[in-house]
């Protein structure tokens, strides 16, 4: 059965390491989940119509000090903060509530990440109107579930894992990269 970890089995889990959050902040922690905050960059595609076979290229752009308005009917690349490894449990990525009251979809498909993640979390950013958002704030929520059962193929050792340069900045599709 999995279970949903609590604030004192995540702090258990990061002191063995099973769970690394830099940086880590206690402040940050909560009931059953981490905070996490927008990092310094937002990305736009280059191209208004997409392709799934094709590499589509980004605009990578810092977000000023006074705050980047985001539109309506566009998708924004967004990243944490936050850097993690997660070696023994399914993580989640959850928006928070406050800002998800402001319109603000943080992720479109991808909430799951996989045992063995280890990286920053690009967040798939869409708004219901306009909305201004400032590097530093906080943007959603990881949670951790227990895995039942022994892992074969850790996402950071699989040869076809799409994900795993370690950036501070949010990442494009890769799905040019699956052969179909």
């Amino acid at each position: 059965m999995s279970m949903i970890l609590g604030d004192k089995e995540i702090q258990k889990e990061i002191e063995k390491k099973t769970i690394v959050i830099e940086p880590f902040d206690l402040k940050h922690l909560g009931t059953n989940s981490y905070d996490v905050h927008l990092g310094k960059y937002l990305a736009t595609y280059k191209d208004a119509i997409l392709d799934a076979r094709k590499h589509n290229e980004i605009n990578t752009f810092q977000i000023p000090l006074d705050g980047y308005v985001l539109q309506p009917n566009q998708l924004y690349l967004g990243v944490t903060e936050e850097y993690t490894e997660i070696h023994a449990h399914v993580p989640f990525l959850e928006g928070k509530s406050s800002v998800g009251r402001l319109g603000i979809d943080i992720h479109a498909t991808a909430g799951k990440g996989d045992v063995g993640f280890c990286n920053t979390w690009t967040l798939e950013i869409s708004v219901s109107q306009p909305v201004r958002v400032y590097a530093g704030m906080p943007i959603g929520q990881l949670i951790f579930f227990t895995v039942a059962g022994e892992i074969q193929n850790y996402y950071n050792k699989k040869e076809n894992a799409k994900y795993t340069q370690r950036t501070d900045k949010p990442v494009e599709s890769m799905m040019w990269r699956n052969h179909f």
